[in-house]
């Protein structure tokens, strides 16, 4: 039997899941990010990894029976060199649109696959990118949107599949990576791993 545990508290990445079809467990990770890489797509790669070795380390003698998959994962928002994660503050969140606002950006989601089996661990790791492009945006359509405090959890002060969808001018790539998990890629990735 194959057990699934998804590393993160995320509302959004257990729905994608659900999505799936897969039954898996909740264990989050709670350890401190730690970012040695400088490129956005290392930065989210090592995030990820970090937080499935974390729960990785509570299940490696839980299950000794059976196989379990840790999934972590870990997304960015990326504009010109700029890293923009969860905002401070309002303040920030206000900041970080004006800068997204009318322009294109990129939107980074590393997964870790951590496969416990017979006692023995084998990690994969990937990263998807999608490159999304936001119309203009007011200063006053800005503060609105903030004030709604949607965007006060959200990499890049922004929910896609929420009320920031009416300035989403397009996107390239894989639509659920920006919400927070590639779902597609990680179906392919369990497939050519034949755990699904």
């Amino acid at each position: 039997m194959v057990r699934f545990v998804l590393g993160s508290g995320s509302p959004r990445r257990k729905e994608l899941l659900e999505q799936l079809g897969l039954e898996f467990e909740l264990s989050p990770a709670h350890g401190e990010e730690i970012i040695t890489k400088t490129l956005p797509a290392d930065i989210v790669e090592e995030l990820s990894r970090q937080k499935a070795d974390e729960v990785a380390d509570r299940y490696a003698s839980a299950y000794k029976n059976d196989t379990c998959v840790i999934i972590g994962a870990d997304t960015i928002v990326a504009f010109g060199t700029e890293i923009m994660g969860k905002p401070r503050d309002e303040e920030d969140a206000v900041r970080m649109l004006t800068q997204l606002a009318g322009n294109t950006h990129q939107v980074y989601t590393g997964v870790t696959l951590v496969t416990i089996k017979d006692g023995e661990r084998s990690v994969r790791t990937f990263h998807e990118k999608t490159d999304v492009q936001m119309y203009p945006m007011t200063g006053t359509q800005v503060r609105a949107y903030v004030a709604t405090g949607e965007p006060m959890d959200k990499a890049g002060a922004y929910a896609i599949q929420g009320k920031c969808a009416a300035y989403i001018r397009g996107i390239n790539g894989e639509y659920n990576n920006v919400v927070g998990l590639p779902v597609a890629r990680l179906m392919q990735e369990l497939l050519s791993l034949g755990l699904v």
